[in-house]
């Protein structure tokens, strides 16, 4: 599966495109008020993975243990205190609710947090770099 997002940006304009693989999709999201660059920050979008991935993957990994979640909740949240400078403090709650005991319910947020890829890739500390 390969995943790219794309932004362009110029004044009064913003424009932000997701896709995996052949699945393209435009995500509403404002520029600034100042008409340069996005209303919202890295930092944020970098947490919305955090818990969309996490959501995500308890669906996925209920379904294969035949347990029907019928709410999930996740909360993620860091700390970026200086420019340049890596994040710190990246945590995540979440709270689910299902078909299942709570015993069972947790030992499901245990295995996710296992499996989840967007938190696996943060924990395994990925080269990022620019290319031309």
């Amino acid at each position: 599966m390969k995943i790219s997002a794309n932004v362009e940006n110029s004044a009064y304009a913003h424009s932000v495109v997701v896709r995996t693989n052949e699945k393209v999709q435009a995500i509403p999201i404002p520029g600034k008020a100042t008409g340069y660059g996005s209303a919202v920050n890295g930092g944020e979008l970098l947490m919305l993975a955090l818990a969309t991935c996490f959501c995500n993957d308890l669906y996925r990994e209920a379904q294969k243990r035949g347990i029907t979640l019928t709410h999930v909740a996740v909360e993620a949240s860091g700390e970026f205190v200086q420019e340049g400078a890596a994040g710190t403090n990246l945590v995540y709650k979440a709270r689910i609710e299902g078909d299942a005991s709570r015993e069972e319910l947790d030992v499901l947020l245990k295995h996710t947090d296992q499996v989840a890829e967007i938190q696996n890739t943060l924990r395994a500390g990925v080269r990022v770099e620019r290319v031309d």
